[in-house]
């Protein structure tokens, strides 16, 4: 899903926003998923890679696809390029926003699981005898 980058900065700045972006939204649906994963049974993996998957889609796929369209799509002329480049916010810096937001979603699930009631801080503050 495509959201509004207008506002966002370029290269790298661009990049740590996003990735930020990407991060508070793994943690929240991570939340989610942790809970429905406890009311049904599923251990961490289900929850881990249904979070992942769903906060890639959320926050990633609209540069992703723009990245993948880019490279691989049969662009017939120099007017229809710059038609498509218009549309991108900050087409130099579309590798490292990607980069970012992966790494933001992998960053988001860990403090989400982290912070997680029956998650790992958790086992760290059990009394093991």
């Amino acid at each position: 899903m495509q959201y509004d980058q207008s506002w966002m900065g370029y290269g790298i700045v661009g990049g740590l926003q996003a990735g930020s972006i990407a991060a508070v939204a793994a943690a929240l649906l991570f939340g989610f998923f942790h809970w429905l994963g406890r009311r049904h049974g599923w251990s961490h993996g289900p929850q881990i890679g249904w979070t992942f998957l769903s906060a890639t889609l959320l926050t990633a796929s609209g540069d992703l696809w723009n990245l993948f369209y880019f490279n691989y799509a049969q662009l017939q002329s120099l007017q229809l390029l710059k038609a498509k480049l218009a549309m991108v916010h900050d087409p130099d810096g579309i590798g490292i926003r990607v980069l970012c937001e992966f790494v933001g979603v992998g960053v988001g699930i860990a403090v989400g699981w982290l912070l997680s009631p029956h998650g790992g801080l958790a086992h760290f503050r059990r009394d093991r005898k």
